[in-house]
C-alpha cells in the first residue's frame, strides 16, 4: 500500500519486489528491473515504464491507463483483468503472457510480439495493431485476412463428416 506517485525510480531493481496496491500514477520507472515483482492491484495510471523489464511479473487487476510501456519486456506477465486503456505497448514482448479479460481499448500495440499471449475476453476495441506479432487464432478473432485458407471438418446428418476450406 506504499505511495510512490511521481517517484523517479528510473534505473532501479526492483527484483522480486512486493508493490501489491502500490501508488505509482506518473512514476518513472523507465529502464527498471521489475522482473517477477507483485504489482497486482497496483496504479500505475500515466507512469514510464518504458524499456522496463517486467518479466514474469504479477500486475492482475492493475491500472495502467495511459502508462507509457514502449518497449517493455514483458513476457510471461500476468495481466488478468488489467486496464489498459489508452496504454503505449508499442514494441513490447507479451509472449506468453495472460491477458485475459484485460481492457486494452485505444491503446497502442504496433510493432508488439503477442505470440502465444492469452488475449481471451481481452477488449482490443479501438487498439492499434499494425505490425503487431499475433497467433493465427487471434487473427482470426480480430478478422484479419490470413495468407492461406483454413480447413476444418464438420459432423453433419446422418454421421456424414465433411471437410470445409475457408478463403
Amino acid at each position: 500500500n506504499c505511495d510512490l506517485r511521481n517517484a523517479d525510480l528510473s534505473y532501479a531493481n526492483l527484483n522480486k519486489a512486493k508493490l501489491n496496491k502500490a501508488k505509482l500514477n506518473k512514476a518513472n520507472l523507465s529502464n527498471a528491473i521489475l522482473s517477477s515483482a507483485d504489482l497486482s492491484s497496483a496504479s500505475l495510471r500515466k507512469a514510464d515504464l518504458s524499456n522496463c523489464d517486467l518479466s514474469f511479473s504479477d500486475l492482475t487487476y492493475a491500472s495502467l491507463v495511459s502508462a507509457i510501456l514502449r518497449n517493455a519486456k514483458m513476457s510471461y506477465v500476468i495481466l488478468r483483468n488489467a486496464d489498459l486503456r489508452k496504454a503505449d505497448l508499442s514494441y513490447v514482448n507479451l509472449r506468453i503472457s495472460d491477458l485475459r479479460n484485460a481492457d486494452l481499448s485505444n491503446s497502442n500495440l504496433s510493432n508488439a510480439d503477442l505470440r502465444n499471449a492469452d488475449l481471451r475476453y481481452s477488449d482490443l476495441t479501438y487498439a492499434s495493431l499494425s505490425n503487431a506479432q499475433l497467433d493465427e487464432r487471434e487473427l482470426c478473432r480480430l478478422g484479419e485476412y490470413l495468407n492461406e485458407p483454413l480447413q476444418g471438418w464438420k459432423k453433419c446428418k446422418d454421421g456424414v463428416i465433411v471437410e470445409l476450406e475457408i478463403p
